[in-house]
């Protein structure tokens, strides 16, 4: 990761902390909303978010607002994925999961105020977002983290725990589960923009599907070569519920040049735009070279 990465990384956490800070929420309801959001992640999305912001000259304090609605949806979507009727995990990012730490109604209670703090942030004065861009980043937000986006993935994920997919299938459920929000990010970062043209806005839509994607991949390539310390979670799970993932369809080495052939994609598409988009190029490198 580039120095600037790091520091727009460190800068999401502060905005997140500051956030989370709030003398009307109930204190145990605060802390297992902290707990998830402000734990040791690759903020992936906020910083996808930032790249694509850089890319198209979007300025940071506009930035700033939608990372941190990204990471709060990303971090209330662990603790749901998590739960007992879902996934049924203990651990995530090296630690007990939200409902171990706390309670699962806790859990549920937390997940669900991050969403809604997502969408209050966007909409608050302090984002300095027009209310045209608010308006358009909230209906691409809800599009890909609602019902035809990262939500119906789940299920789709859910739906497939014991059946054999085909790969086509596959990539529908990773398209929607993972590949959704990471595609928001993008989109939303260039929306903050006062010059984006559509043709870049396209670029962009096809960088972050195939990132997307890859992301998927190599997720589950490190499921099977990885181990529970390096990734803070649990590995060998999806063989241990019956899923279906890129190694048991086409094989593992297949499955590592798949997430190449993405990762080449995605750096065409950045040749689509030109200037600026060294951020996305490291982000997208990232993904693919990442051990956790």
């Amino acid at each position: 990761m580039n120095n600037l990465l790091k520091e727009l990384h460190i800068r999401n956490e502060r905005v997140l902390d500051k956030l989370l800070v709030s003398e009307h929420t109930p204190p145990r309801l605060l802390d297992a909303m902290r707990y998830s959001t402000l734990s040791e992640g690759k903020r992936l999305r906020a910083l996808l978010v930032y790249g694509a912001g850089l890319a198209t000259h979007a300025p940071l304090a506009r930035l700033d607002s939608v990372a941190a609605a990204l990471e709060c949806i990303h971090a209330y979507s662990l603790i749901h994925d998590d739960l007992p009727a879902m996934d049924d995990d203990d651990l995530r990012r090296g630690k007990a999961t939200n409902h171990i730490e706390f309670d699962e109604a806790t859990a549920i209670l937390a997940g669900d105020a991050l969403l809604t703090l997502a969408f209050e942030t966007l909409s608050s004065e302090a984002s300095e977002l027009t209310d045209r861009q608010v308006r358009k980043i909230s209906q691409r937000v809800s599009t890909h983290a609602g019902h035809t986006g990262m939500v119906g993935g789940q299920i789709l994920d859910i739906l497939a725990t014991g059946k054999s997919l085909n790969i086509n299938e596959l990539e529908q459920v990773h398209r929607c589960k993972t590949g959704a929000l990471i595609q928001a990010a993008v989109i939303c970062g260039a929306l903050c923009s006062d010059h984006c043209s559509h043709q870049t806005l396209k670029a962009l839509e096809d960088y972050a599907q195939n990132v997307g994607l890859a992301f998927q991949v190599v997720d589950d390539i490190l499921d099977v070569e990885s181990t529970t310390d390096m990734l803070g979670k649990r590995t060998g799970a999806d063989e241990e519920l019956g899923k279906s993932t890129y190694p048991a369809l086409i094989g593992l080495e297949e499955s590592k040049k798949l997430a190449e052939r993405l990762y080449q994609s995605a750096m065409a598409s950045l040749a689509r735009i030109g200037d600026n988009t060294d951020h996305l190029a490291d982000l997208a490198k990232l993904v693919i070279k990442r051990s956790h």
